[in-house]
């Protein structure tokens, strides 16, 4: 099974560059992997034949026990039947439908050959998490399947729709999920199913969650609104979709879970009340509709209600009926769908009231529809009339429900026999429509699937035998599924309904007004719109009160809610009472002292450079509290941490008034220092209850042992950088990505990929003599200094060979990839202090993009590389370099990942100083020469 995942998830990395090559006809080599889901499903037969199951079960996520686990059982084959069968057909059939060079096709198909393995994977999974993931990616696959025509708003709207409610009715079933699992102590459903159930609201909460979930997914009211919108999408993506796969979904998860829920309070009343009324107002939609494919579509939230309520029922006869239900369904609304999907592509329009003389033009095209479209009316001898009849005789003893099923049948017949007419008769007054003839790969998937659900018909006992161990799993039944089973009441209704059916559409001239005015109040699609714009306004009301665009205001409430929960909970446990050791050496009593004497006259100060410097005086004052606990390493980073931030504010001050402003009033300057020091006192606290609170060993002491046996190195903190802690350094690198790119993007007008400053040839302003900066000769007088340049040109580099020292040492030593970046980036920086925008790009003659982008791609392709040599992503490995005299000189691979961290972090700074220095050095140049009447150049250059 897991192989069939995998080779679905080949397929679909594969398909873009196929179709790249063969066009549409990529399809048909495709179609190949969803037949071998079949394939390998119909070998599998007789292991599930007798009420057996075939498990495959593989370690994943040791730490939330979770495994690729695994299952097919009876109703798990049906479906991948279902999925692999319809899913070749309906590639075979894009390989057609869709024209040479049309637009997106080959992330549509990718697309759709992901989809089915999702689908795939969602009815295989034993473990509710691992079902859960698939559920996601039905989702998302299918939010960009129905809006694959982008251009259309139409589309896009219909996919965020079915998003949006499939995804949070998604959330919903995974809380349900986990009430479930975390009572039985296991995710396995194999596992829940013989495990006690938790009681009373427990379990009613639990299975209203996830009822929720597979409703929304099945389209069942009030969740029905958002699958007739999704028809904007194109026709293969709604026979596979929308009748055969992703609406089967929410269908299947009932009919997993009710062998052992459907006895619980709420299951049977939601499922059978909104099933009911599903399939009723689904049916009278459908007969208002004019377009072929929104009949269809409104027919398919009719009969996804009646398989709600008949698998939802909760006994043998009535699931027994149901799973013959799902099979015929799948059969007959993917070959209508299909053969809308011919209708709309030889004739250019499916609205009935354009259509006249199809029937005899296309006569294998009419007898395909035909039987499908009895198939889904009941005819005998289909496969539809079994289960039709199945039903009736399953739900005999309810008999409001069997009433409410019997009208909604009258009205299935009605909109079957509606389509045809619509689809295939000859009407006065309409000109004749004239097909273009149809390719034997667009016809042969709906007559298969057609003439699939003929022969079924016949064969029901056979059938029968195959789906009866799911029926089993509620009791023995006390019915089989046949085709004739004599004159019974079951047989009467279904003529009645044939005969009611019949009758309704021969009246529809006089109907037509009635059908008209009696309709619901809202469709499913307006209430969804009437509360996305309530929510949007709400989302508006909320945001105007609460987001007033005081950055004090937001800080001062985050630090308020900070000092009264966790500071009351302080106040009220007393945790804190406990022996206090203040300093370990009186040096650490002094600079704690010049910290506090710093931040005192920090809030104090008027200017803001000054405010800055003081500031700064308590980050180098922490730095040297970690030299004197004996901790260099993080006093390294420390100091390069706080010098970077102190450059970096420099360049922001410079836009900002020299002076603070005369507000906020005395009043509340003081009230802001209160809070401050009770944030203070209320850190200070959780820091002491935190370091005394643990119970356990710390892990981090067996850091020491691993550091060297592992990860090669005596320097703890960098290899538990780089090796041991090395996912969570991973993450740390990506967020820094991602902050450049938003630093970058607040800032820069243009690309900040685009023209940099131009190369300034000092010759052309100093003639011969030499210079000691090539950018500084673009500066001011007043903004130069020539001792700077002189300083700068001499230790530049050194500082920057100094930072590769760091970086090659860090593992074991002080130092590492990021204390290296941190000093490459201060040289940078002082590059551009000392010589403007133009010197730092004569010192740094690269996008900075490119420095991160290349960096990442280093760190991750270490991961990869140690993955592939040694099994486990992140691993150092030693390699000892055959250079005698050298003392045994050895490499570690995590240097690799130190690399990578190490151009991220210059990357980093490298934005900045474009964005915040050189970019806005740019602004003030061009303001400037506008304010004295100058043309400026894009560059911001003097022409």
């Amino acid at each position: 099974m897991l192989v069939l995942l995998l080779l679905h998830l080949a397929a679909a990395l594969l398909a873009p560059l196929l179709v790249r090559w063969w066009g549409p006809r990529a399809c048909y080599p495709l179609a190949l992997v969803p037949a071998a889901a079949l394939g390998w499903a119909l070998t599998r037969t007789p292991a599930v034949r007798d009420g057996g199951a075939v498990v495959e079960t593989y370690h994943w996520i040791g730490q939330l026990d979770l495994d690729v686990a695994l299952r097919m059982t009876t109703l798990s084959w049906l479906m991948t039947l279902l999925v692999g069968g319809v899913g070749a057909l309906v590639l075979i059939y894009c390989g057609r439908y869709f024209a040479p060079g049309t637009a997106g096709l080959p992330r549509f198909v990718a697309v759709l050959v992901a989809f089915a393995g999702a689908m795939l994977g969602l009815v295989l999974s034993d473990d509710l998490l691992l079902l859960y993931v698939f559920w996601e990616l039905t989702t998302v696959f299918s939010y960009l399947l129905i809006g694959h025509s982008t251009e259309r708003r139409s589309s896009r709207w219909a996919a965020a729709q079915a998003l949006t409610v499939t995804t949070l009715g998604g959330l919903a079933m995974l809380l349900g999920f986990l009430i479930l699992g975390g009572h039985a102590g296991s995710y396995r459903w194999s596992e829940i199913a013989t495990a006690p159930l938790p009681g009373g609201g427990t379990l009613v909460a639990a299975v209203l969650l996830i009822l929720t979930g597979a409703l929304a997914k099945s389209a069942i009211v009030p969740f029905n609104g958002w699958l007739p919108v999704a028809m904007a999408a194109p026709t293969p993506v709604s026979a596979y979709l929308h009748a055969a796969a992703m609406v089967k979904a929410g269908v299947y998860l009932i009919g997993l879970l009710a062998p052992v829920l459907a006895g619980t309070g709420p299951w049977r009343p939601v499922l059978l009340t909104l099933g009911l009324v599903t399939m009723l107002a689904g049916g009278w939609a459908a007969l208002r509709q004019c377009d072929l494919k929104l009949l269809l579509a409104y027919g398919t939230v009719s009969q996804l209600g009646l398989l709600t309520v008949t698998i939802g029922a909760g006994s043998a006869d009535a699931a027994l009926a149901g799973v013959a239900m799902l099979l015929a369904h799948a059969l007959f609304k993917a070959a209508l769908f299909l053969v809308v999907g011919i209708i709309d592509h030889d004739v250019g329009t499916r609205d009935l009231r354009e259509l006249s003389g199809l029937g005899r033009r296309a006569p294998a095209l009419a007898v395909v529809a035909t039987f499908a479209a009895a198939s889904m009316a009941g005819v005998p001898p289909l496969l539809g009339f079994v289960a039709k009849e199945a039903v009736f005789t399953a739900l005999a003893t309810r008999p409001v429900v069997l009433a409410g099923l019997v009208l909604g049948t009258v009205l299935t017949v009605a909109y079957s026999i509606r389509f045809l007419w619509g689809a295939f008769a000859t009407r006065p007054g309409t000109a004749e429509t004239t097909p273009e003839p149809v390719p034997l790969p667009m016809l042969a998937p709906p007559a298969v699937l057609a003439i699939a659900g003929l022969v079924a018909g016949p064969a029901a006992a056979a059938l029968g035998g195959l789906l009866g161990p799911y029926a089993e799993l509620f009791g023995p039944p006390h019915d089989t599924l046949a085709l004739w089973h004599g004159p019974t009441p079951a047989l009467g209704l279904s003529a009645l309904a044939l005969a009611g059916g019949a009758v309704l559409h021969a009246v529809r001239g006089p109907l037509a007004p009635t059908l008209a005015r009696w309709k619901l109040p809202f469709t499913g699609n307006q209430g969804y719109e009437w509360v996305t714009h309530r929510f949007d306004r709400l989302a508006i009301e909320v945001t105007g009160a609460t987001q007033r665009g005081s950055l004090p205001l937001y800080l001062g409430t985050v630090l308020l809610a900070l000092v009264l929960v966790p500071g009351a909970a302080l106040l009220s446990t007393g945790p804190w009472r406990t022996r206090i050791t203040f300093w370990d050496t009186p040096l650490q009593l002094v600079v704690g002292l010049v910290i506090g004497v710093a931040a005192l006259f920090a809030v104090n100060a008027r200017r803001r450079l000054t405010a800055m410097l003081l500031v700064g005086v308590t980050g180098y004052g922490t730095a040297m509290l970690f030299v004197l606990h004996g901790a260099p390493d993080l006093a390294l980073t420390q100091f390069l941490v706080e010098t970077a931030t102190i450059a970096v504010f420099v360049l922001v001050l410079r836009r900002l008034p020299e002076r603070f402003s005369a507000r906020p009033l005395r009043r509340s300057r003081w009230a802001r220092r209160v809070l401050g020091v009770a944030v203070g006192v209320v850190l200070a606290g959780l820091a002491l209850i935190a370091s005394g609170a643990r119970t356990a060993v710390s892990i981090s002491t067996a850091f020491p042992a691993l550091a060297v046996a592992e990860g090669h190195g005596r320097n703890v903190v960098n290899v538990t950088l780089v090796d041991i802690r090395a996912w969570d350094t991973m993450g740390e690198i990506a967020v820094l990505v991602v902050a450049a790119t938003g630093v970058a993007s607040l800032i820069f007008e243009r690309s900040r990929t685009g023209p940099r400053p131009r190369r300034v040839e000092p010759a052309a302003v100093h003639g011969d003599r030499p210079v000691w900066l090539r950018g500084g000769a673009t500066l001011h007088a007043r903004r130069r200094s020539i001792v700077f340049e002189v300083v700068t040109r001499l230790l530049f580099h050194t500082i920057v060979l100094f930072s590769l020292f760091l970086l090659f040492s860090g593992h074991n030593a002080p130092g590492g990839g990021f204390s290296g970046g941190l000093v490459a980036s201060l040289a940078l920086a002082v590059r551009y202090l000392a010589g403007g925008r133009y010197e730092l790009a004569e010192a740094a003659p690269v996008g900075a993009g490119t420095v991160l982008g290349a960096g990442l791609a280093i760190a991750v392709g270490g991961g990869v590389v140690s993955l592939l040599t040694t099994g486990t992503v992140l691993a150092s490995t030693r390699v000892d370099l055959p250079l005698p005299g050298l003392g045994g000189p050895y490499l570690v691979t995590s240097i690799f990942f130190d690399v990578g961290v190490y151009l991220i972090v210059v990357g980093l700074m490298l934005d900045i100083l474009r964005s915040l220095g050189a970019e806005i050095d740019r602004h003030i140049e061009a303001a400037g020469k506008s304010d004295r009447g100058l043309v400026v150049d894009h560059e911001g250059d003097r022409r």
